[in-house]
């Protein structure tokens, strides 16, 4: 959950955002290290009286310009399509949730049961309880067991949403008639907040989705509460 002034990303929940983080962190001191450099030689140049002739016209220095850019790239690269393979990944999921994207609201199929789903609404704010968020609490809660894989099918029934939690490292397009997926682990328990991520109309601001984390027992316990009340 993020909190105000907060500058950094919010606390990774996933093992993906983990590795997201990492490499927010590599890319970042990359970029401040080539700033600096580039800072101190605009900086001396501008401040010095003299004239190095091998500065001027050096094929070494050439050739080191070239070869040093093309390494940082490789550098920023290589971790940057590990983490992209990664993501795509779905790897024998031991849930299946089918998120269907409306306007203005989710709705989450689970299709492991035979009766399970439900729509999930925003809470208004006059109705908040003390200790909830405005504008991120939903009157149903998609609820997931910890540390097992988990797989979204992602789609529309109108215009193109995006269903994206940050601290699990997920967003996804739901886009009228095609199924995406995408798959995340939470490695915690907790609850997790989102919103729709792609500009779909008047109250595009106001169809938010948490995703709530519990421990296996106290997940087979809930879905056969939901069942029974189906």
């Amino acid at each position: 959950m993020a909190h105000p002034s907060q500058l950094g990303f919010q606390d990774a929940a996933s093992p993906v955002m983990e590795e997201l983080l990492h490499f927010h962190d590599h890319a970042l001191m990359i970029v401040f290290l080539i700033s600096t450099l580039v800072l101190y030689i605009i900086v001396a140049m501008v401040t010095t009286k003299l004239t190095n002739k091998y500065i001027l016209d050096s094929q070494e220095i050439e050739i080191i310009w070239t070869i040093l850019p093309a390494v940082i790239l490789i550098l920023i690269a290589l971790p940057s399509l590990r983490i992209l393979y990664l993501m795509d990944e779905v790897n024998d999921p031991h849930l299946t949730v089918k998120a269907m994207g409306h306007q203005w609201y989710w709705s989450y199929e689970y299709t492991d049961y035979e009766d399970l789903g439900f729509d999930s609404y925003m809470i208004p704010t006059q109705d908040l309880t003390p200790g909830q968020f405005r504008l991120l609490e939903t009157d149903h809660r998609m609820v997931v067991p910890m540390e097992s894989p988990i797989r979204v099918l992602v789609s529309a029934e109108d215009v193109i949403h995006s269903w994206a939690v940050p601290t699990l490292g997920v967003k996804m397009d739901a886009v009228p008639g095609r199924l995406n997926q995408t798959a995340f682990i939470a490695s915690r328990p907790g609850v997790f907040y989102g919103q729709c991520s792609e500009i779909c109309g008047a109250n595009h601001s106001f169809m938010p989705i948490v995703v709530e984390a519990v421990p296996l027992e106290h997940f087979e316990n809930w879905s056969s509460l939901m069942l029974e009340d189906a």
